[in-house]
């Protein structure tokens, strides 16, 4: 093979792979089995792919969810959205579905990572609790079932089990919720997929809808930040109220990063302490000085 060839080759795999890798990881709506190679030649940068119309996550924040939904946990039982919320923990509500065959496991798989390295005081069921809601009206409490026993033990935390639940609806019950959160998806008839994007939302305890936290994968101090917000830092310790005023929530970014005010204001704050803590003995020195000359 030539040397021309082979750099040729080399810049096509590279392209082909960067292309995947974007797709794949990007916070943007898409899908698993999405197809590069279909994407419309021409088309205006300002609009989506075809196969990606329809998708997306509208974000709803501070919107209050409405607790009378129905639906069925894992073991049939029918239930309400409301049953899950009691007012002091939050929960994070992940739309996907159950037999899905790659971008919801990689969202599941990487929530369960992420939980998995968070202390022990953070146990889902503890202070937060985890829906895995399925937007597939066709798919059971079977589906449901099988899909909590794979991930109950990937989570591995005995005890667990009552503070993580996946649910089924009908379409008119999925609907309800999917709306009432922007998520947006279709079926994609050439795929014989459901074409969506990935997010985790996150809900205070009395229902209102805090924080999105998209893509694939997580990090553990900003779903802590993010559940520590949505109960305005009253479920995390002091350190992690201290870690949550000085880290503000970047939309562009999609996750929480240093907030330099805040610092400033903590460092100012630290620096006038140590000034006290400083000149408070040589000001009590000084009294006494002055106690001991009168007395004299």
């Amino acid at each position: 093979m030539s040397k021309r060839l082979f750099v040729l080759k080399a810049k096509t795999m590279g392209k082909v792979l960067t292309g995947a890798i974007v797709v794949l990881f990007s916070a943007t709506p898409t899908w698993a089995s999405y197809d590069l190679k279909q994407k419309e030649a021409g088309m205006p940068a300002n609009e989506k792919a075809r196969e990606l119309q329809g998708v997306g996550i509208e974000e709803k924040l501070g919107k209050k969810l409405d607790f009378g939904m129905k639906f069925k946990d894992e073991t049939g039982k029918e239930v309400s959205f409301g049953d899950y919320f009691d007012g002091k923990h939050p929960v994070i509500v992940s739309p996907v579905y159950f037999v899905c065959p790659g971008l919801c496991n990689f969202h599941l798989n990487g929530l369960t990572d992420a939980l998995k390295v968070m202390e022990k005081q953070w146990t889902v069921g503890d202070k937060f609790k985890v829906l895995a809601v399925s937007f597939d009206s066709k798919e059971t409490p079977q589906h449901a079932a099988n899909k909590k026993d794979l991930y109950m033990k990937m989570y591995n935390r005995p005890g667990s089990e009552g503070g993580w639940h996946f649910l089924t609806g009908t379409e008119e019950q999925v609907r309800a919720l999917t709306d009432a959160i922007g998520f947006k998806f279709r079926w994609d008839e050439n795929q014989k997929e459901w074409a969506h994007a990935s997010a985790a939302v996150v809900v205070s305890p009395d229902g209102t809808i805090s924080r999105y936290l998209p893509g694939i994968m997580f990090n553990q101090q900003d779903i802590k930040l993010a559940l520590n917000e949505a109960t305005e830092g009253k479920i995390g310790n002091f350190v992690d109220s201290l870690v949550l005023y000085c880290f503000k929530y970047d939309p562009h970014k999609s996750k929480y990063s240093l907030a330099a005010v805040s610092v400033m204001k903590l460092g100012g704050g630290v620096m006038v302490l140590v000034m006290v803590l400083w000149l408070l003995p040589i000001y009590i020195r000084s009294r006494r000085a002055k106690k001991n000359a009168a007395g004299r």
